[in-house]
Parts: structure tokens; sequence; C-alpha cells
């Protein structure tokens, strides 16, 4: 062997090795929507590259997202395979009907795994979804005769709990989503590499919160130190929205100045090229439209702008 095609085996191999490593994680949206369309509304599967070992990062439509990944041939099993084989849990923001609905709705197909929430809102799906009353309680909490087919974990604020049959690990941050009460961020790792996850949001200036400046400052050393795969983040809203109807939500100019936050805090530059997974988006389609070119021509950080579509599959 020549020392030319030495070289050409040992750099392809290191090209090779770096390429493998550009991607940590594999994503398939169920359901990418906030607002009417209960076909499609927030839940997205996360697991480590390579494995079908998935976390639900909410679950407001669960079944037919299934079937959409199925006819783009994502998955090549039933979809009760997906849903009782290839979902491991559930990571579950707050309460609201459109981030729990398919949860709920296909919990009596579904097979024995764990819920994982903060307290409040555990406490919430404990008092009004699994109840005995509305919908019988599937859980090993809570009022009623208990089912327990699922195990109701709830997670200590800032404490990383592992997810249960992965290899991936949870920390949950607290997020005003109309202040009092309380969404939830997910910070989801597997060995070095991580990825955040949202639920709904308001802006701190409007909220008259602090909990996203306290979140950008626990992520800004992983975007640092490229351990951050990426953020899903909601913006429900056209910047037409005036805030006082934001209800909890963020607008493209909303999430600008807090992306401007995070590159203070992570340093000038960090965010050029990271992926932003922009979640929740409101119809009507039109607003879907003016929100995605608004999102655009606000992009002054160079951000890689993710637009997520139901059952197509991505890597982070």
């Amino acid at each position: 062997m020549t020392s030319f095609n030495r070289y050409f085996i040992v750099v392809f191999l290191i090209s090779a090795q770096l390429f493998a490593q550009k991607a940590a994680f594999d994503v398939v949206p169920l359901g990418v929507k906030g607002g009417i369309d209960e076909k499609n509304l927030s839940a997205y599967l996360v697991a480590p590259i390579n494995t079908h070992d998935y976390i639900c990062l909410d679950a407001g439509t669960i079944n037919a997202g299934i079937e959409k990944a199925i006819s783009n041939k994502v998955f090549n099993v039933s979809t009760s395979e997906v849903l009782r084989k290839y979902i491991k849990g559930y990571c579950i923001s707050h309460a609201h009907l459109d981030h729990v609905s398919g949860l709920i709705i296909n919990s009596p197909a579904d097979s024995s795994k764990t819920v994982y929430a903060t307290k409040k809102c555990m406490e919430s799906m404990e008092k009004h979804y699994f109840n005995e009353e509305t919908w019988v309680n599937f859980g090993d909490e809570g009022p009623g005769f208990q089912l327990k087919k699922y195990h109701f974990q709830t997670l200590t604020i800032g404490e990383e709990t592992k997810i249960t049959n992965t290899t991936m690990t949870v920390k949950a941050f607290p997020l005003s989503h109309v202040n009092p009460f309380e969404s939830t961020a997910f910070l989801i790792k597997n060995g070095n590499n991580a990825v955040l996850y949202l639920g709904d949001t308001g802006p701190d200036s409007v909220e008259k919160s602090n909990d996203l400046s306290e979140l950008w400052k626990a992520v800004a050393p992983l975007i640092k130190n490229k351990q951050l795969k990426g953020i899903f983040i909601e913006v429900s809203f056209p910047n037409e929205q005036p805030d006082n109807l934001l209800f909890g939500h963020l607008t493209p100019n909303h999430l600008v100045k807090e992306l401007h936050k995070l590159e203070e805090l992570a340093g000038k530059g960090s965010l050029k090229n990271f992926k932003i997974i922009i979640t929740h988006l409101k119809p009507p389609s039109q607003n879907i439209v003016k929100i995605k070119e608004q999102l655009q021509k606000g992009n002054d950080l160079g951000v890689q702008l993710v637009f997520p579509e139901q059952g197509k599959r991505f890597e982070l």
C-alpha cells in the first residue's frame, strides 16, 4: 500500500467518524401545531441516534402522528408496535389538553411505562383526567382505582432523572405560561449530548418572570461546548399579536429577543447555524405562513430554523 493510499484511508476514516458524530438524536414529530387541529398537536419523539428508545415530549397527538410516520416510511412496523414498544415514556410540560390528549386517549392501548412531569402538572393530570371520572386512572397515584399501567414520576426541578428503559436523562426547568400558571422545559441528555424542549412559554418581559433568563443561564455552557444539539421552542402568533393577547406564548420578535439573551451568555456567534426547532404554530394557515416569514426575516443571529412536519423524521 502506498503512502498516498494510507493517507487517503486515514483521512476517509477520520471524516467518516466526524460525520457520524454530527447527529446525536433521532426526532420524529407526531404533532407540530397549537390550536384547533386535533390530529396534529404537540408531540415529539426523541431517541439516541440509531435506536428506537424514544421519549415522547408532550403528547397532544399520538396515534395519528404514528400513522403519518408509518406512511412516510419512518417506521416499518405497526402503529401498535410503535406505541407499545418504541415509546418508552412521556414527558408532559403542562396539563393543557393540546399537550396531553393523545396520552389520555391512547392509554387503553398503550403498554406499561413512565409518565414524567413536575408536581403541579402531575397533580393537574391526576385531579382532572386520570381521576376515574373523566377517565380511568391508568396510573399508580391519584384518586379512584389505580390500574398502575403508568408509573407517574414527579420530577424535581433542576434534578437529573434517568429515563427508564433508555440511556437518556431528563432535567426539568420551570416556564411561565400566563403567570402564575407553570409550564416546563426539559433538558434531555444522552452521554455528552443534549437537546432542550420547551413547552408553552411567554417571554419574560410579558410574563413578568425570569424563567427564560434562568433557563438560558443553565444551557449556555452546553452551547459553548457544542453539546446542545438543538432547542425546541414555540412561536404561536405572528408579530401583529399584541402582548396583552399572547396568552403565554411567543411571537417571532419575542423569540429573537430571547435568543439574543442566550447568545450574550453563550458567546458572540455561538448561535450561528445552531438549530432552533419551531413548535406550536397556531392556525389559521395564513398566520403560520406569516410566522415563518417573520422568523426568517428577523433571523439576525444566523440560527438554522427548523420547521418540523408531522411524521417526517430528522436528526439533531
